[in-house]
């Protein structure tokens, strides 16, 4: 996460009451200092008024309201800002909607902040805000960079509760967050997530839910039915994945097999013993692990099993299954950039360099700080 303080870009100045900062009629007041965003780092804390911009002071201002949330003079800036320019909500929610696409994540973040420190209270802004870091989080943790995946998850997780906690309630709140939860593998609070969005949503006509909704309530059900079926509500299996993500693999090992006595069916438990084993890089048992979770009902459809079945392959010297199964991992998720990298790796073992550079260029050109790509494009001498 970004280390550097945004506020140190903003200093503070007075301005005479008669000063124009729209076409609106807004009465500044002398008395209370206003934020001013610096024109670049090394720019002077003192300022020509005459020079001073309108952008300069309401991206002070947004600035303030995104990561000064003690200042004593909040309701002041929102008052000013809002005077100023009255679609602001509209312009910085395109803006920040349109910056998570592309993934530009700092910026995004940026404004997304501005847009919640502007209105605190909006419920919608605060699910938009969970399911950014969400996505931030998925796209660190596919490039390998899980410490930084892990905070932006527990971002996630405050502004899911958050937005979870609005009244009236807001169904897509409990939707989305149920599929936070199975990432997490949290699947009994998914379990009560999504039984949540269906009793929210129970009373609303089929007309009124339109496609897309009547779409989230199967779907939502499909995944409630699966967690049943296969017992993933278990405490049990939460606790095994707890210790092996904790690094206490010999005793999450221990909790998954006592689970999977009773649920031998049950591919998200033969991936889990999968992971731990590899993870201590028995790679041999890891493999038939894996293997088990594919032949198990919705095991062949992960690209993740895919892609930790490879890594045990190529491991234990079958290089030809290997790139089998990358390639079926990336069919199902091709800008998955562990995956492309893996494929990277592969090549490298085979001794193609040519083939392992063109997939670690395409990795860097997936997401250019990708850290384990950079290193071995640079190793390679092909930087």
């Amino acid at each position: 996460m970004n280390p550097v303080n945004p506020l140190d870009s903003v200093y503070f100045i007075k301005l005479p009451s008669d000063f124009a900062l729209s076409d609106h009629a807004i009465q500044v007041d002398p008395e209370i200092l206003l934020p001013v965003q610096k024109k670049d780092a090394s720019a002077s804390e003192s300022i020509d008024i005459k020079e001073l911009t309108q952008e300069q002071i309401l991206s002070g201002i947004l600035t303030v309201l995104a990561y000064d949330r003690g200042n004593a003079h909040l309701d002041y800036y929102r008052k000013i800002i809002m005077e100023a320019r009255p679609n602001i909500k509209k312009e910085l929610g395109e803006a920040a909607i349109l910056k998570t696409r592309n993934e530009d994540w700092d910026l995004a973040e940026e404004i997304w902040s501005a847009l919640h420190g502007l209105d605190p209270a909006d419920k919608a802004i605060i699910l938009n805000m969970a399911i950014f870091f969400d996505q931030r989080a998925d796209s660190y943790r596919k490039n390998g960079m899980d410490e930084d995946a892990d905070a932006y998850d527990s971002s996630a997780l405050g502004y899911y509760k958050d937005a979870m906690d609005s009244e009236p309630e807001i169904p897509d709140a409990f939707f989305n967050a149920g599929f936070f939860y199975l990432k997490q593998r949290k699947y009994g609070d998914a379990k009560g997530a999504f039984e949540s969005f269906l009793a929210l949503t129970s009373d609303t006509k089929d007309e009124d839910l339109g496609e897309n909704g009547l779409y989230k309530k199967e779907r939502a059900q499909e995944i409630i039915n699966k967690i049943d079926s296969r017992n993933l509500s278990s405490d049990r299996f939460h606790h095994a994945y707890e210790l092996i993500a904790g690094g206490k693999e010999e005793e999450g090992l221990e909790e998954v097999r006592l689970f999977l006595q009773d649920n031998p069916a049950v591919w998200n438990a033969w991936f889990l013993l999968g992971w731990g084993l590899r993870r201590l890089e028995r790679f041999e048992d890891a493999l038939k692990a894996f293997e088990k979770a594919r032949e198990c009902e919705g095991g062949d459809e992960s690209a993740d099993t895919l892609n930790e079945l490879a890594i045990c392959q190529m491991e234990t010297g079958d290089m030809d299954g290997a790139q089998d199964s990358l390639n079926d991992a990336l069919s199902m998720d091709p800008e998955n950039t562990k995956i492309i990298s893996n494929l990277g790796c592969l090549f490298l073992k085979l001794g193609q360099k040519d083939e392992a550079v063109r997939y670690f260029k395409t990795v860097l050109e997936i997401d250019p700080a990708d850290k384990i790509a950079a290193a071995q494009m640079q190793a390679l001498g092909a930087v």
